[in-house]
Protein backbone atom coordinates (compact mmCIF):
# COMPACT_ATOMS: atom_id res chain seq x y z
CA UNK A 1 0.00 0.00 0.00
CA UNK A 2 1.28 3.44 -0.89
CA UNK A 3 0.02 5.10 2.29
CA UNK A 4 -0.16 4.23 6.01
CA UNK A 5 -3.37 5.45 7.58
CA UNK A 6 -2.12 5.03 11.15
CA UNK A 7 1.41 4.67 12.51
CA UNK A 8 2.78 4.28 16.02
CA UNK A 9 5.99 6.28 16.43
CA UNK A 10 7.56 4.21 19.20
CA UNK A 11 10.57 6.45 19.84
CA UNK A 12 8.36 9.53 20.29
CA UNK A 13 5.41 7.66 21.81
CA UNK A 14 3.11 9.46 19.40
CA UNK A 15 0.47 8.48 16.85
CA UNK A 16 0.60 9.62 13.25
CA UNK A 17 -2.63 9.73 11.23
CA UNK A 18 -3.24 10.73 7.66
CA UNK A 19 -5.59 13.76 7.57
CA UNK A 20 -8.27 12.30 5.32
CA UNK A 21 -10.35 15.46 5.10
CA UNK A 22 -7.59 16.99 2.95
CA UNK A 23 -7.45 14.15 0.41
CA UNK A 24 -6.99 13.95 -2.50
CA UNK A 25 -5.75 17.52 -2.93
CA UNK A 26 -3.16 17.26 -0.17
CA UNK A 27 -1.46 14.42 1.72
CA UNK A 28 -1.14 15.78 5.24
CA UNK A 29 -0.53 14.05 8.58
CA UNK A 30 -1.52 14.58 12.20
CA UNK A 31 1.17 13.63 14.73
CA UNK A 32 0.07 13.72 18.35
CA UNK A 33 0.50 12.45 21.89
CA UNK A 34 -2.83 13.99 22.97
CA UNK A 35 -5.87 11.72 23.10
CA UNK A 36 -8.12 14.77 22.65
CA UNK A 37 -6.68 15.12 19.15
CA UNK A 38 -7.55 11.47 18.46
CA UNK A 39 -11.12 12.06 19.65
CA UNK A 40 -11.42 15.10 17.41
CA UNK A 41 -9.94 13.24 14.42
CA UNK A 42 -12.52 10.46 14.80
CA UNK A 43 -15.44 12.89 15.19
CA UNK A 44 -14.62 14.97 12.14
CA UNK A 45 -13.63 11.97 9.97
CA UNK A 46 -9.95 12.82 9.71
CA UNK A 47 -9.65 9.11 10.49
CA UNK A 48 -12.62 6.97 9.44
CA UNK A 49 -13.56 3.42 8.53
CA UNK A 50 -14.56 1.02 11.28
CA UNK A 51 -11.25 -0.91 11.60
CA UNK A 52 -9.17 2.29 11.46
CA UNK A 53 -11.37 3.89 14.10
CA UNK A 54 -10.80 0.84 16.32
CA UNK A 55 -7.02 1.07 15.92
CA UNK A 56 -7.08 4.83 16.50
CA UNK A 57 -9.22 4.32 19.60
CA UNK A 58 -6.71 1.81 20.99
CA UNK A 59 -3.84 4.24 20.46
CA UNK A 60 -6.01 6.97 22.00
CA UNK A 61 -6.30 4.93 25.19
CA UNK A 62 -2.54 4.30 25.21
CA UNK A 63 -1.51 7.94 24.81
CA UNK A 64 -4.26 8.96 27.21
CA UNK A 65 -2.70 6.63 29.80
CA UNK A 66 0.75 8.11 29.15
CA UNK A 67 -0.63 11.60 29.86
CA UNK A 68 -1.63 10.63 33.42
CA UNK A 69 0.98 11.48 36.04
CA UNK A 70 1.43 10.11 39.54
CA UNK A 71 1.78 6.73 41.20
CA UNK A 72 -1.74 6.44 42.62
CA UNK A 73 -3.12 3.51 40.64
CA UNK A 74 -6.70 4.11 41.77
CA UNK A 75 -6.61 7.69 40.50
CA UNK A 76 -4.93 6.52 37.27
CA UNK A 77 -7.66 3.94 36.70
CA UNK A 78 -10.45 6.44 37.39
CA UNK A 79 -9.02 9.06 35.03
CA UNK A 80 -8.25 6.52 32.32
CA UNK A 81 -11.81 5.19 32.36
CA UNK A 82 -13.03 8.75 31.76
CA UNK A 83 -10.71 8.93 28.76
CA UNK A 84 -12.11 5.64 27.48
CA UNK A 85 -15.65 6.99 27.82
CA UNK A 86 -14.67 10.07 25.79
CA UNK A 87 -13.27 7.87 23.04
CA UNK A 88 -16.37 5.64 23.00
CA UNK A 89 -18.59 8.71 22.65
CA UNK A 90 -16.95 9.94 19.46
CA UNK A 91 -19.00 7.83 17.01
CA UNK A 92 -21.83 5.44 17.91
CA UNK A 93 -22.18 3.04 14.97
CA UNK A 94 -18.72 1.55 14.32
CA UNK A 95 -18.55 -1.34 16.79
CA UNK A 96 -14.80 -1.81 16.23
CA UNK A 97 -14.20 1.29 18.34
CA UNK A 98 -16.04 -0.20 21.33
CA UNK A 99 -14.39 -3.58 20.74
CA UNK A 100 -10.91 -2.05 20.76
CA UNK A 101 -11.48 0.12 23.81
CA UNK A 102 -12.91 -2.87 25.68
CA UNK A 103 -9.81 -4.89 24.81
CA UNK A 104 -7.64 -2.08 26.13
CA UNK A 105 -9.65 -1.95 29.35
CA UNK A 106 -9.21 -5.69 29.91
CA UNK A 107 -5.43 -5.20 29.81
CA UNK A 108 -5.71 -3.32 33.09
CA UNK A 109 -6.82 -6.46 34.91
CA UNK A 110 -4.12 -7.65 37.28
CA UNK A 111 -2.07 -4.46 37.18
CA UNK A 112 -1.40 -2.29 40.21
CA UNK A 113 1.55 -0.29 38.90
CA UNK A 114 0.98 2.78 36.71
CA UNK A 115 4.17 2.40 34.67
CA UNK A 116 3.59 -1.28 33.98
CA UNK A 117 -0.02 -0.61 32.98
CA UNK A 118 1.01 2.16 30.61
CA UNK A 119 3.49 -0.10 28.84
CA UNK A 120 0.97 -2.93 28.67
CA UNK A 121 -1.55 -0.58 27.02
CA UNK A 122 0.99 0.51 24.41
CA UNK A 123 1.79 -3.14 23.67
CA UNK A 124 -1.89 -4.00 23.31
CA UNK A 125 -2.59 -1.08 20.96
CA UNK A 126 0.32 -2.14 18.74
CA UNK A 127 -0.99 -5.72 18.87
CA UNK A 128 -4.47 -4.61 17.79
CA UNK A 129 -2.91 -2.71 14.90
CA UNK A 130 -0.78 -5.69 13.83
CA UNK A 131 -3.79 -8.00 14.04
CA UNK A 132 -5.80 -5.65 11.84
CA UNK A 133 -3.10 -5.73 9.18
CA UNK A 134 -3.13 -9.54 9.23
CA UNK A 135 -6.95 -9.71 9.22
CA UNK A 136 -7.10 -7.42 6.19
CA UNK A 137 -4.68 -9.69 4.35
CA UNK A 138 -6.70 -12.79 5.19
CA UNK A 139 -9.93 -11.09 4.10
CA UNK A 140 -8.20 -10.24 0.84
CA UNK A 141 -7.00 -13.80 0.29
CA UNK A 142 -10.47 -15.28 0.96
CA UNK A 143 -12.30 -12.64 -1.07
CA UNK A 144 -9.95 -12.91 -4.05
CA UNK A 145 -11.25 -16.46 -4.54
CA UNK A 146 -14.59 -14.91 -5.57
CA UNK A 147 -12.99 -12.77 -8.29
CA UNK A 148 -11.96 -14.05 -11.69
CA UNK A 149 -9.86 -12.45 -14.38
CA UNK A 150 -11.70 -9.67 -16.21
CA UNK A 151 -14.38 -9.02 -13.58
CA UNK A 152 -15.72 -5.57 -12.74
CA UNK A 153 -16.54 -4.79 -9.11
CA UNK A 154 -18.64 -1.92 -7.78
CA UNK A 155 -17.89 -0.55 -4.33
CA UNK A 156 -19.48 2.13 -2.15
CA UNK A 157 -17.72 4.53 0.23
CA UNK A 158 -14.14 3.69 1.20
CA UNK A 159 -13.16 0.38 2.74
CA UNK A 160 -9.56 0.26 1.57
CA UNK A 161 -6.20 0.96 3.15
CA UNK A 162 -7.43 4.39 4.26
CA UNK A 163 -10.19 2.77 6.34
CA UNK A 164 -8.07 0.18 8.16
CA UNK A 165 -4.69 -0.50 9.68
CA UNK A 166 -3.79 -2.63 6.65
CA UNK A 167 -4.81 -3.09 3.02
CA UNK A 168 -8.52 -2.67 3.61
CA UNK A 169 -11.62 -4.82 3.82
CA UNK A 170 -13.81 -4.40 0.72
CA UNK A 171 -10.81 -3.42 -1.39
CA UNK A 172 -8.54 -6.14 0.00
CA UNK A 173 -9.90 -8.88 -2.33
CA UNK A 174 -9.38 -6.52 -5.27
CA UNK A 175 -5.80 -5.77 -4.23
CA UNK A 176 -4.97 -9.45 -3.71
CA UNK A 177 -6.60 -10.44 -7.01
CA UNK A 178 -4.55 -7.72 -8.70
CA UNK A 179 -1.38 -9.09 -7.07
CA UNK A 180 -2.22 -12.52 -8.48
CA UNK A 181 -2.39 -11.12 -12.00
CA UNK A 182 -6.16 -10.93 -12.33
CA UNK A 183 -7.38 -7.96 -14.33
CA UNK A 184 -10.04 -6.34 -12.13
CA UNK A 185 -11.90 -3.15 -12.97
CA UNK A 186 -13.68 -1.10 -10.31
CA UNK A 187 -16.64 1.27 -10.33
CA UNK A 188 -16.42 3.57 -7.30
CA UNK A 189 -19.62 5.30 -6.17
CA UNK A 190 -18.91 8.93 -5.22
CA UNK A 191 -20.74 8.41 -1.86
CA UNK A 192 -22.62 11.53 -0.90
CA UNK A 193 -22.64 13.61 1.20
CA UNK A 194 -18.90 13.55 2.03
CA UNK A 195 -17.69 11.91 -1.19
CA UNK A 196 -15.49 9.24 0.38
CA UNK A 197 -15.70 7.24 -2.84
CA UNK A 198 -14.68 10.17 -5.00
CA UNK A 199 -12.04 11.60 -2.67
CA UNK A 200 -10.60 8.44 -1.13
CA UNK A 201 -11.46 5.21 -2.95
CA UNK A 202 -10.77 6.46 -6.46
CA UNK A 203 -7.56 8.11 -5.21
CA UNK A 204 -6.10 5.09 -3.43
CA UNK A 205 -7.08 2.65 -6.19
CA UNK A 206 -5.51 4.88 -8.82
CA UNK A 207 -2.37 5.36 -6.72
CA UNK A 208 -2.08 1.58 -6.36
CA UNK A 209 -2.35 0.96 -10.10
CA UNK A 210 -5.95 -0.33 -10.28
CA UNK A 211 -8.35 0.37 -13.15
CA UNK A 212 -11.00 2.55 -11.46
CA UNK A 213 -13.94 4.52 -12.85
CA UNK A 214 -15.71 7.05 -10.64
CA UNK A 215 -19.49 7.28 -10.96
CA UNK A 216 -22.24 9.30 -9.27
CA UNK A 217 -24.22 7.36 -6.69
CA UNK A 218 -27.30 7.50 -8.93
CA UNK A 219 -25.38 5.90 -11.81
CA UNK A 220 -25.06 2.51 -10.09
CA UNK A 221 -28.41 1.35 -11.48
CA UNK A 222 -27.36 2.22 -15.04
CA UNK A 223 -24.07 0.31 -14.98
CA UNK A 224 -25.77 -2.72 -13.42
CA UNK A 225 -28.58 -2.68 -16.01
CA UNK A 226 -26.00 -2.54 -18.78
CA UNK A 227 -24.39 -5.68 -17.35
CA UNK A 228 -21.14 -3.90 -16.58
CA UNK A 229 -20.99 -5.01 -12.91
CA UNK A 230 -20.08 -8.59 -12.01
CA UNK A 231 -20.05 -8.16 -8.22
CA UNK A 232 -20.50 -5.60 -5.46
CA UNK A 233 -18.13 -5.57 -2.49
CA UNK A 234 -18.67 -3.20 0.44
CA UNK A 235 -17.33 -2.92 3.96
CA UNK A 236 -19.29 -2.62 7.18
CA UNK A 237 -19.30 -0.66 10.43
CA UNK A 238 -21.42 -3.17 12.35
CA UNK A 239 -22.88 -6.59 11.54
CA UNK A 240 -25.73 -8.10 13.53
CA UNK A 241 -25.76 -11.77 14.51
CA UNK A 242 -28.28 -12.55 11.75
CA UNK A 243 -26.10 -11.00 9.03
CA UNK A 244 -27.84 -7.61 8.74
CA UNK A 245 -25.15 -5.13 7.76
CA UNK A 246 -24.74 -1.46 8.67
CA UNK A 247 -22.56 0.48 6.28
CA UNK A 248 -22.24 3.98 4.83
CA UNK A 249 -25.53 5.59 3.82
CA UNK A 250 -26.44 4.52 0.31
CA UNK A 251 -25.28 0.93 0.73
CA UNK A 252 -28.87 -0.28 1.14
CA UNK A 253 -29.70 1.30 -2.22
CA UNK A 254 -26.79 -0.57 -3.81
CA UNK A 255 -27.94 -3.82 -2.19
CA UNK A 256 -31.45 -3.35 -3.59
CA UNK A 257 -30.06 -2.67 -7.06
CA UNK A 258 -27.78 -5.70 -6.89
CA UNK A 259 -30.67 -7.91 -5.81
CA UNK A 260 -32.86 -6.67 -8.67
CA UNK A 261 -30.15 -7.12 -11.30
CA UNK A 262 -28.88 -10.48 -10.04
CA UNK A 263 -25.46 -9.15 -9.08
CA UNK A 264 -23.71 -10.82 -6.10
CA UNK A 265 -23.56 -8.47 -3.10
CA UNK A 266 -20.58 -9.23 -0.84
CA UNK A 267 -19.66 -7.67 2.50
CA UNK A 268 -16.04 -7.76 3.67
CA UNK A 269 -15.23 -7.09 7.33
CA UNK A 270 -13.24 -8.55 10.22
CA UNK A 271 -15.13 -10.52 12.86
CA UNK A 272 -14.51 -7.60 15.24
CA UNK A 273 -17.20 -5.80 13.20
CA UNK A 274 -19.79 -8.37 14.28
CA UNK A 275 -21.70 -7.23 17.36
CA UNK A 276 -22.66 -10.37 19.31
CA UNK A 277 -25.03 -8.35 21.48
CA UNK A 278 -27.27 -7.34 18.55
CA UNK A 279 -29.69 -9.86 17.08
CA UNK A 280 -30.73 -7.86 14.02
CA UNK A 281 -30.00 -4.66 12.16
CA UNK A 282 -33.07 -2.97 13.64
CA UNK A 283 -31.10 -2.64 16.90
CA UNK A 284 -27.97 -1.07 15.40
CA UNK A 285 -27.59 2.56 16.54
CA UNK A 286 -27.36 4.85 13.51
CA UNK A 287 -25.30 8.02 13.78
CA UNK A 288 -27.00 11.17 12.51
CA UNK A 289 -24.65 13.93 11.48
CA UNK A 290 -25.06 17.66 10.99
CA UNK A 291 -27.25 19.02 8.23
CA UNK A 292 -24.46 21.20 6.87
CA UNK A 293 -22.97 18.08 5.26
CA UNK A 294 -26.08 17.72 3.08
CA UNK A 295 -26.67 21.42 2.51
CA UNK A 296 -23.23 22.01 1.02
CA UNK A 297 -19.72 20.70 0.61
CA UNK A 298 -16.28 21.91 1.61
CA UNK A 299 -17.62 25.17 3.02
CA UNK A 300 -19.72 26.01 -0.06
CA UNK A 301 -23.48 26.04 0.57
CA UNK A 302 -25.58 24.50 -2.20
CA UNK A 303 -29.02 24.42 -0.52
CA UNK A 304 -31.27 27.34 0.45
CA UNK A 305 -30.88 28.75 3.93
CA UNK A 306 -33.36 27.33 6.42
CA UNK A 307 -34.15 24.14 4.51
CA UNK A 308 -34.64 21.07 6.69
CA UNK A 309 -32.15 18.20 6.37
CA UNK A 310 -31.92 14.55 7.36
CA UNK A 311 -28.41 13.10 7.42
CA UNK A 312 -28.01 9.54 8.75
CA UNK A 313 -24.40 8.45 8.29
CA UNK A 314 -25.28 4.76 7.83
CA UNK A 315 -28.06 2.46 6.69
CA UNK A 316 -28.75 -1.25 7.17
CA UNK A 317 -28.85 -3.83 4.38
CA UNK A 318 -30.96 -6.88 5.38
CA UNK A 319 -29.21 -10.23 5.44
CA UNK A 320 -31.52 -11.53 2.70
CA UNK A 321 -29.70 -9.26 0.26
CA UNK A 322 -26.19 -10.34 1.27
CA UNK A 323 -24.71 -13.05 -0.95
CA UNK A 324 -21.77 -13.71 1.38
CA UNK A 325 -19.84 -12.11 4.22
CA UNK A 326 -16.06 -12.30 3.90
CA UNK A 327 -14.11 -12.27 7.17
CA UNK A 328 -10.60 -13.28 8.13
CA UNK A 329 -12.10 -16.68 9.02
CA UNK A 330 -13.40 -17.34 5.51
CA UNK A 331 -16.48 -16.86 3.35
CA UNK A 332 -19.75 -17.07 5.27
CA UNK A 333 -22.94 -17.79 3.33
CA UNK A 334 -26.63 -17.81 4.34
CA UNK A 335 -28.18 -18.62 6.67
CA UNK A 336 -26.04 -16.33 8.79
CA UNK A 337 -25.61 -17.01 12.48
CA UNK A 338 -22.78 -15.16 14.20
CA UNK A 339 -23.99 -16.05 17.70
CA UNK A 340 -20.81 -18.13 18.09
CA UNK A 341 -19.07 -14.79 18.60
CA UNK A 342 -19.64 -13.90 22.23
CA UNK A 343 -17.97 -11.76 24.84
CA UNK A 344 -15.26 -14.37 25.25
CA UNK A 345 -14.13 -13.70 21.66
CA UNK A 346 -13.80 -9.96 22.21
Amino acid sequence: MHVKTIEWLADEKKVRLIEQTKLPQKVEYITTDDYHVICDAIKRLAVRGAPAIGVAGAYGVAIGALSLDGDDYGAFLRDLREIMDELRATRPTAVNLFWAVERMEKVLNGHQDVGAAQQALIDEAVRIHDEDRMMCRRIGEHGAELLTDGMTVLTHCNAGSLATGGMGTALAPIYVAHEKGKRIKVFADETRPLLQGARLTSWELQENGLDVTLICDNTAAVVMRKGWVDAVIVGSDRIACNGDVANKIGTYTVALLAKHHGVPFYVAAPTSTVDPSIASGDLIPIEERGGEEVAGFNGQRTAPEGVKTYNPAFDVSPHEMVTAIITEQGIHRPPYDFSFLNSNNL
